[in-house]
Parts: C-alpha cells; structure tokens; sequence
C-alpha cells in the first residue's frame, strides 16, 4: 500500500488570528512581536514584500516596512484557536501529528481505495476554514518531507498533490534550501561546492555527503532523493511537566533551597524547549518536616524562558513558605501546556536572549544537561537518574 501523507500549515496563523478577532486588520502590512529591541514571532504577506521574516529584529522589520502595524500577540488566542482546529482534524483523520501550534501531518494511507485521498484533504480542509475562519495550505504525498516541501510550494500557488511518480521531477529544481533540515550553514557549505539545487544534492554520493556534513550525511541524501521512512507520530496532548526533590536531611538553609529551585526551574525550562512547549501555569509545592504539603500557583503568559520562570517560581516559593519550620522536599510544576517553540514566546524579549537561549540549549543537547548552567542554580542534580534529560543522538 502506498503511503498517503499529508501536511497543513496555518498560513501566518499568528496574523490570520489576530485579523480573525479584528477584521480592520486586513489588508494592511502586520507584525507580531514585541518591543523594539524584540524579534519578528510572525509577519502578514504584506509586510513579507517589504523583506520582513519571522525571527528578524523589530528595528530591521520597521526600517524595511515602517508603516508596519506592530502587535504584541496574544498566545491565549492562537492557543485557542490552534485547539479548535487540532479537534476538526483528530475526528476525521485516522493518525494525526501535530507538529506545532499551527502545522500538522495526517496519515490517510489506504483511504483511495474508498473516498480519493485529495478530495477527502480538500474537504477537511474547507471545513477547518469554514468552521475557524481561518486560511491553511496543505499538500499530499507519499511521506513528511516531500508533504512539507510541497506545502512550502503550495503557499505561492495552491494545494499541490505529488505522487510517487512526481516526487523527484517536483523536489529536482527546487532549492536545497527547501529541505526541512537544511540550515543557513549547511546551505553555505553545499553552496560552496556548487551544490545549490535539490537535483544536484541527490546526484552526490552518499557517502561524500556523511563525510562533509557529518552523520546527517546520509539523512540528508535520502530527502533530496525522496526518501523519509518516518512515520507520523499520533498526536497526545501532555498536560504537564514537573520535578521534585527531597533532601536528605530536613533544611531551612534558604541558600541552598533557592539554588536548587533555581536549578529545577533551569531543568525544566530545558525540557519545554526540548519538546516545543510554553506553560502557562506554574505551581510550587512544598513539604514540612512533619509532612504538611502546601502548594501555591500562578498563571503567565506562556513562556518557556528560565528569566521569566525563575522570577515566577521564586515569587511562589516566598509567599508559600511562611512557617520557617525545616523542609523534606520542594518541588516545581508547569502545566497549562501548549506546542510552541521560544520563537514565539518573544513577544517582549530581544534577539540578544534568543541568541543566549539557543546557543545554551546547543551545548545542553551536545553535551548534557549540566554543560552549561546559570551560576546560581549549578549545585542541583535530580536524585534520580531517569530525571537526567539524555542525551539527544
């Protein structure tokens, strides 16, 4: 049976949103983000032909589109709206994936034999539109990488359907660049050689291409050739992350205690970016010595950012504990959950803590957890093994 895979991504979903709740917004060049050292979350197809993308600094965006429209953005909204069409999708569809807030993969293989499979799209499609009020574009093809692509192409033109046969002639003139996996170093690199279109990426020896670019050599010669046996992952909504730690002598030192909640809330903010979270709910719980439990919680916009969790946790932590009796145990919870990457979260921050943030998460995925933490926080270590993020291959 041939595999039939389909991605939908919201287009501008941020903006769409936004426009949806205020239709005076239409039209006219906007910009999501935050503040004027803060970074591009989204931008309209207005402000997209001034030279605006998402993750550039607000004060690039509005000296190439000064009469942009700059609007904070409301994840509260876009959460909403993102659970609203996630419902749509999972009634009809066999095996749903989604990928983030606003992109999913939908399995149907199997479905041609009773109902066409793009029509069968078309339709779901229509429908997310009709009852959401808001645009998407998807493509079908026989897996992930080629559906992405192929939505990415879609977006200047329309739904596309690419079969088996089609696969190579559609990715061959395309961009090396359109390859999901393929960043703004790689490009350089390949560039450098002469290897700028997905045709000539496939005509090189696999075994070149592992040795140039390391172990995701091969990965990569797979995708320019059509290939990606990866399947589409069903989609279960987490409802929470938490860490816990019981010392092993009852404390009162507020140091030490303020250290290692410093180095929970590090942890655990490492494990929503890992996973593409932002929490919206943050809970402290403690334990007396003489096993009271008490815990106290707050909302926040959602984040995923250690600065703003660590302000959040330690205000918790001061109202919580009044009794100034010895602790057993404290711990940390962020519920409230929703895909999202930090990107989006920067409604208000600067392209100087995005930059910090990605080059720590690098080394913690390179080299372990513990690589690189924030001084005050640095003497946590989980007590359990298992608690220990692994790491990534």
């Amino acid at each position: 049976m041939n595999r039939a895979i389909v991605h939908i991504d919201m287009n501008t979903f941020f903006v769409s949103c936004e426009r949806l709740a205020n239709s005076e917004l239409h039209g006219i060049p906007l910009i999501i983000g935050g503040g004027e050292r803060g970074v591009v979350a989204s931008c309209s197809y207005e402000a997209r032909r001034f030279g605006v993308r998402s993750a550039m600094p607000i004060h690039m965006a509005m000296k190439l589109c000064p009469q942009a429209k700059i609007m904070k953005g409301d994840m509260e909204l876009y959460s909403k709206l993102s659970h609203d069409i996630t419902e749509i999708i999972q009634e009809k569809a066999p095996v749903v994936e989604k990928a983030s807030i606003d992109e999913f993969y939908l399995d149907i293989s199997g479905m041609d034999k009773f109902y066409g499979s793009y029509k069968w799209t078309d339709e779901l499609a229509q429908r997310i539109t009709k009852e959401t009020g808001l645009p998407l574009t998807f493509a079908l093809s026989i897996n992930k990488t080629v559906s992405k692509i192929g939505t990415g192409e879609g977006k200047q033109k329309q739904n596309l359907e690419i079969p088996e046969h089609l696969v190579q002639s559609f990715l061959n003139p395309l961009s090396i660049q359109k390859i999901p996996m393929v960043g703004q170093k790689t490009f350089e690199l390949l560039s450098r050689i002469g290897i700028r279109t997905i045709q000539t990426l496939s005509e090189m020896p696999a075994e070149a291409l592992q040795q140039m670019i390391g172990k995701n050599g091969l990965e990569l010669w797979k995708k320019a050739n059509g290939i990606d046996n990866n399947p589409v992952e069903p989609y279960t909504e987490r409802k929470s992350i938490s860490t816990e730690h019981t010392f092993s002598q009852d404390t009162i030192d507020m140091p030490k205690l303020n250290r290692v909640l410093l180095g929970m809330v590090e942890k655990l903010a490492y494990q929503l970016r890992s996973e593409e979270w932002l929490t919206s709910t943050v809970t402290v719980k403690i334990r007396y010595a003489n096993f009271d439990t008490e815990t106290k919680q707050c909302r926040v916009q959602y984040t995923s950012a250690d600065h703003i969790l660590t302000r959040t946790v330690t205000e918790l932590f001061d109202k919580l504990y009044q009794r100034r009796m010895r602790l057993r145990l404290i711990g940390v919870r962020f519920s409230g959950l929703v895909r999202g990457t930090y990107q989006i979260d920067l409604f208000s921050d600067t392209q100087e803590m995005l930059s910090l943030y990605q080059a720590m998460d690098r080394m913690k995925t390179r080299y372990g957890f513990d690589a690189v933490m924030r001084c005050a926080g640095a003497s946590f270590k989980p007590n359990n093994k298992d608690e220990i993020l692994k790491r990534k291959k």
